[in-house]
């Protein structure tokens, strides 16, 4: 029941994340010229734009076109890491993680 779905971009990524994600991309005003909702452009805040969006499939689907179109974009363009590789980094090389080295060895 709980497979991994690789060929999902939205899996695990929450309507709250995409709508602050874009938020902080675009700012509200931009957010209304690309998506015309009125929740976007009117009085606009993160609670009223998730209660419009869970109702609405057309607006929904909308907002997570323009996720996933940004997020393709910041990956192309070096700004963010692709959601392939987000695991954190460990430091030294390959051969330093597959061998952990004595004190003594030096």
């Amino acid at each position: 029941m709980n497979d991994p779905q690789p060929n999902n971009p939205l899996h695990g990524v929450t309507l709250k994340a995409m709508v602050e994600y874009l938020v902080d991309e675009y700012g509200w005003g931009r957010l209304g010229e690309r998506i015309r909702i009125d929740c976007f452009n009117y009085d606009p805040s993160i609670n009223s734009s998730l209660k419009f969006l869970r109702k609405t499939d057309w607006a929904r689907a909308k907002v997570e076109r323009l996720y996933l179109d940004s997020i393709s974009y910041d990956e192309r363009k070096g700004k963010r890491p692709s959601l392939a590789t987000e695991t954190p980094a460990k430091p030294g090389s390959v051969w330093d993680q597959a061998r952990p080295r004595d004190a003594s060895e030096d």
